[in-house]
């Protein structure tokens, strides 16, 4: 049985580290080019799947070297890929700048994860899943579709609100748990994000749409719980940044993890604190992930 369907994108990451971003018109030297398996999607496929968790998912890549890559990367970390189809378009993929601080700066070139369609999700059945991720690379119709579908089939719904956009409130809705960084949350709620007073803010705003509960990842000062029944402050594990790609990805596999396996709220959040904290100390999207046993040494 399926605990977690993940529907989302997959890419292949670029990544070059260099001292500084460029500025407009300024050519300046990195260090090589490093190709990784990315998306958000499938990052957090992977990272629920290190995990433990009972892991598939629906998405599109292409019929090309960079879709086997993926695919055969998903495979090899227990994640089911029978939901994913190949598409005439390119493989998506993302051009990764990384600074001497552990700051990116991505380009996204969306390929095949702009195909996924409704229909793809009418074939699926949500009969058994627990949990159903969502990221908003791929077309945002397909999302409220399978949201919808999810949630009519008794399952709980995670939402990662990004990239940053403006959505309906009818997919807020949708969300059991909407889990927004703070930049995420600015966008989502025209509101200035900038402490964690702004933040609880704008997410009681976010609740006022219709979300259950709202967790803000804080990046260094960890995340805040907002529901209606409390607006927590969890505090995060000291690390030292090596890249911060997929740290926010670690958080979300490995929080839907910890609801699985039955921690309350507050314990999940900061295991999922863990979860990232761990990825921001590799190089690379899914080669940062941590595994259960990792997080549970790190914790310790």
């Amino acid at each position: 049985m399926t605990e977690i369907l993940v529907v989302g994108s997959l890419n292949t990451d670029l990544v070059v580290r260099t001292a500084r971003f460029p500025a407009p018109g300024e050519t300046i030297s990195g260090e090589d080019l490093q190709i990784f398996p990315g998306g958000k999607g499938a990052n957090q496929a992977v990272a629920a799947a290190r995990q433990g968790a009972s892991v598939a998912m629906l998405g599109r890549v292409g019929k090309d070297n960079f879709g086997d890559f993926l695919l055969d990367n998903l495979k090899m970390n227990h994640v089911d890929t029978r939901l994913i189809q190949r598409d005439d378009a390119a493989t998506g993929a993302a051009v990764i700048m990384v600074d001497t601080n552990g700051q990116n700066s991505i380009i996204l070139s969306p390929g095949a994860n702009g195909k996924v369609s409704p229909a793809d999700v009418e074939t699926v059945s949500f009969a058994d899943v627990k949990l159903a991720l969502f990221q908003l690379e791929i077309p945002l119709e397909t999302v409220l579709r399978a949201a919808i579908a999810a949630k009519k089939n008794g399952a709980r719904v995670l939402l990662n609100p990004a990239p940053a956009r403006s959505l309906p409130d009818e997919l807020i809705a949708q969300a059991d748990f909407i889990l927004p960084n703070e930049t995420e949350l600015s966008q989502l709620t025209n509101l200035s994000v900038k402490d964690i007073h702004s933040a609880e803010t704008a997410a009681r705003a976010l609740l006022a749409k219709g979300a259950q509960t709202v967790i803000v990842t804080l990046g260094a000062n960890g995340a805040l719980i907002v529901n209606k029944h409390q607006a927590t402050h969890v505090p995060t594990f000291k690390v030292n940044p090596v890249d911060t790609t997929a740290a926010g990805d670690a958080f979300i596999g490995g929080f839907a993890s910890a609801l699985l396996r039955g921690l309350k709220l507050e314990e999940a959040v900061r295991y999922a604190n863990a979860c990232g904290g761990l990825a921001a100390t590799k190089l690379g999207a899914q080669p940062s992930l941590p595994t259960k046993e990792d997080v549970e040494k790190f914790i310790a």
